[in-house]
């Protein structure tokens, strides 16, 4: 596959970004995207790698290292380093009514058969009562945990 984006840094660039791999302060992404700027680097100041050699040595895959180098030619090095924000911001999937109806059901007594309720009772319970869709047994203990509620 042909060579679609060509990094060229200047000294400066080349500075900063090697002050950022030498510090502590920065995150692993953030080295890592870095350091391969300053691999793939084909100025006059560079000896360039291959993006199949950049990508094993850092531990990443090529594809990583192609959409880096696209970013670093269409936006610049920092941008190219910052993570982008989420587009989306997720949806709260449960709310307080929610809990309060866990809550509510844990603290009734347990199904014929059982001396007490157990996560994934309560989880079932949830499906069949049609309060949820769907619903994991981690989803009931962390949603538990967050009100105090013990099941013991």
């Amino acid at each position: 596959m042909p060579n679609r984006y060509k990094v060229t840094l200047t000294q400066k660039e080349r500075e900063q970004l090697t002050e950022l791999t030498r510090g502590n302060k920065s995150t692993a992404a953030k080295f890592i995207h870095a350091r391969a700027l300053l691999l793939c680097d084909a100025g006059k100041y560079g000896d360039p790698w291959t993006v199949a050699d950049v990508a094993s040595a850092l531990g990443v895959t090529s594809r990583t290292i192609e959409h880096l180098k696209q970013r670093f030619v269409e936006e610049g090095w920092e941008e190219a380093l910052a993570r982008k924000p989420q587009s989306k911001p997720r949806e709260a999937t449960f709310d307080g009514e929610f809990d309060a109806r866990l809550t509510a059901l844990a603290c009734s007594s347990a199904p014929a058969g059982y001396q007490r309720w157990t996560v994934r009772l309560l989880a079932d319970k949830l499906v069949e009562l049609k309060i949820v869709d769907s619903i994991s047994t981690m989803t009931v203990q962390r949603s538990l945990k967050k009100t105090n509620c013990d099941l013991t």
